[in-house]
């Protein structure tokens, strides 16, 4: 029986990757690097910034790459202001209190991130527990922020829903053997749908995900022997 859904935040709650990407596009070109959708979706969307910066800007000291992450980070604040969440997000999280399932936030975004989003959107209350990569030994695609969520909620991965966007992210989930559904915001469904997501839609008014939600209510029923 469902007890809980663990929600990430960037793209999944709410679409910010074109802001992320217009961001990470204007601070690659002062070192003459010029990236497209494509390079974002492959080499950046769902994972650390140190292992981004490492990976594309690998000349980089590590004071010199804090400070392009703290810059980047900056701008993206600075545009996103004006952010809501997905179609159907409220109703999602009304039909988890009139059930009774709790709610847990699980993200790679730097704390500032998360903090400034959470209050543009509204939403900072209304999470049993909140999971920074920050807090953990490794962020996803590790399993690790998952394991953690978890294990403050005190459930098992068999009693919970994940909902992801990116590849990195579904990895997590995935690995931490929770059921997960994907969020085509940025990625294609199909490629969330290849990395074991019980489904891919584009929002959360999606019926398919309804449908499925209320078939986890039912408590499971344990054979009798006579």
């Amino acid at each position: 029986m469902l007890t809980a859904i663990l929600f990430d935040l960037d793209g999944t709650i709410v679409n910010t990757d074109p802001i992320h990407y217009q961001a990470w596009r204007e601070m690659l070109l002062n070192y003459s690097v010029e990236i497209d959708e494509s390079f974002y979706k492959s080499r950046i969307s769902g994972r650390l910034n140190p292992e981004i910066i490492k990976d594309i800007l690998p000349h980089l000291s590590l004071a010199e790459a804090e400070k392009f992450a703290d810059d980047k980070e900056v701008m993206f604040r600075d545009r996103a202001s004006h952010l809501q969440p997905l179609a159907g997000f409220f109703d999602l999280i009304k039909w988890t209190e009139k059930q009774n399932i709790k709610r847990a936030l699980v993200t790679n975004a730097p704390r500032l991130n998360a903090s400034f989003m959470l209050d543009v959107l509204g939403i900072k209350e209304i999470f049993h527990t909140i999971v920074l990569a920050d807090d953990c030994i490794a962020g996803k695609p590790d399993p690790e922020p998952y394991k953690v969520a978890l294990n403050k909620l005190g459930i098992t991965a068999q009693k919970t829903v994940a909902l992801e966007d990116s590849p990195s992210g579904i990895r997590a989930a995935v690995a931490a053997q929770i059921p997960t559904i994907g969020i085509a915001s940025t990625h294609d469904s199909q490629v969330l749908e290849n990395l074991g997501t019980v489904m891919a839609i584009p929002d959360f008014t999606d019926l398919r995900l309804w449908t499925w939600l209320n078939s986890l209510l039912t408590p499971e029923i344990s054979a009798v022997v006579l």
